[in-house]
């Protein structure tokens, strides 16, 4: 296999990873949520129990900051098997915290299956298809995640079936993921390891993207609000399994039809034009879905329109991160994003689920139309400061240059007189 081929082979496995990763986490939210809302545990304790996912990719960020731009492939395999073995314990007991712990190993999993996958490809790929490949990437998890969902109406043929139907996919492309070889990205190591340069070295990032970092964060926050607080809403408005396997990936699918279109515009015309746009019409359709939560077509249409807007979110704000940091920096920012994925998708469900309480009709669309449109005023004060920052170079650069013409005729004037012969005048004398 030329080297070509196996970039391309390389290329799809990682994608193939992603989609199936999203389609067990699509799977779990909604289905153990729905599970245990049936069985009697209250939506307080339920939020709760969905954190443990979230939990388990922020126990992961120390042994990714270990390694934070070495992402080989036994990175890739480690994160996968430790999606698959949960998903075959499931059934065994349903109780609130073995689920919790099988969750928690599950997030850890999935943080560094996804954070080995984003290096690869933010790195490795080129500047001016960076947007199109990590489009490639949202796709593939979008998909997922709008399949996941999906399974969860096998449950009508058993509890276990759902859990093991995943299990059994994700055991088929780990048997894949061995094929590959075990290789790093080509990447620009920052050798510093002191722990002044360690936080030097965030703070730098942080500053240099801080936008994109809250991008992700309210991502994570309304990623996490729709698949485990949204299903408790459906239920106690009358809406049954098969109505919410149906609302539900209207969103996911918004994104994924314009996952591509979005990130190709980006390339082309910037992302840090097009991000304040899209989150801020995405906001206002998560608004309109608040206002029509009692009508099923409402919902789905207001979803499927804030799925368009903000369903590939996390790759544009991957992109968006990406083009803001130097390549050294790169790796370091992808482990900032997956903090502020995990901290945002905490907050969801029990922020969800206390608006679900305190606001039934309503109220859980409004706190998240509320923090994409935080996201929307953010990205849009950075584009203004970066605006700012590249006229002030434009001028110091011109300045520059009037300077450099300047000295340049005025040694042109000065210089001939310095240049004339010294016989030059005994010459004239004579």
């Amino acid at each position: 296999m030329n080297t070509t081929t196996y970039q391309r082979f390389q290329f799809s496995l990682l994608i193939i990873s992603v989609f199936i990763t999203g389609a067990a986490e699509g799977m779990l939210l909604p289905l153990v949520s729905s599970l245990l809302e049936r069985s009697g545990v209250s939506s307080i304790w339920n939020g709760l129990g969905s954190t443990s996912l979230y939990i388990g990719m922020l126990i992961a960020i120390p042994l990714m900051e270990n390694r934070c731009a070495k992402s080989d492939t036994n990175f890739l395999i480690g994160g996968l098997v430790l999606i698959t073995l949960p998903l075959f314990l499931f059934p065994i007991w349903m109780n609130l915290w073995f689920w919790f712990m099988l969750r928690l190993c599950v997030g850890l999993g999935d943080s560094m299956l996804h954070f080995a996958a984003q290096t690869w490809i933010t790195i490795d790929s080129p500047l001016n298809h960076r947007g199109r490949n990590i489009s490639f990437y949202g796709l593939a998890f979008g998909v997922g995640v709008a399949v996941g969902p999906m399974l969860v109406r096998l449950a009508d043929y058993g509890t276990a079936v759902p859990f093991l139907t995943g299990g059994i996919f994700c055991t088929l492309v780990l048997f894949l993921l061995v094929l590959l070889k075990n290789e790093y990205p080509e990447f620009i190591e920052d050798k510093a390891t002191s722990t002044s340069a360690l936080f030097s070295r965030y703070k730098n990032v942080l500053t240099a993207a801080w936008s994109g970092f809250m991008v992700t964060f309210a991502f994570g926050f309304l990623e996490t609000s729709l698949n485990n607080s949204f299903p408790i809403f459906a239920l106690r408005h009358g809406y049954d399994l098969h109505a919410l396997s149906v609302l539900l990936p209207a969103f996911v699918i918004g994104g994924l039809m314009t996952q591509l279109p979005l990130g190709m515009l980006g390339d082309r015309f910037g992302r840090n034009r097009l991000l304040p746009i899209i989150t801020c019409v995405g906001a206002l359709a998560l608004f309109l879905t608040g206002v029509l939560c009692d009508y099923f077509y409402g919902i789905y249409f207001t979803l499927l329109a804030a799925g368009l807007m903000v369903g590939s979110l996390y790759s544009m704000s991957m992109g968006f991160v990406s083009d803001l940091l130097d390549k050294a920096q790169i790796p370091l920012g992808n482990i900032i994003m997956t903090i502020c994925y995990s901290i945002g998708s905490m907050i969801g469900p029990i922020t969800g689920n206390l608006l679900i309480n305190r606001m039934p009709n309503g109220g859980l669309f409004y706190g998240v139309s509320f923090l994409v449109f935080l996201a929307s005023i953010s990205c849009t004060v950075q584009s203004i400061q970066l605006h700012r920052k590249g006229s002030s170079f434009q001028k110091n650069s011109r300045s520059l240059k009037q300077m450099r013409l300047f000295f340049f005729i005025a040694t042109c004037l000065h210089e001939p007189l310095f240049l004339v012969p010294h016989n030059l005048s005994e010459q004239q004398n004579h």
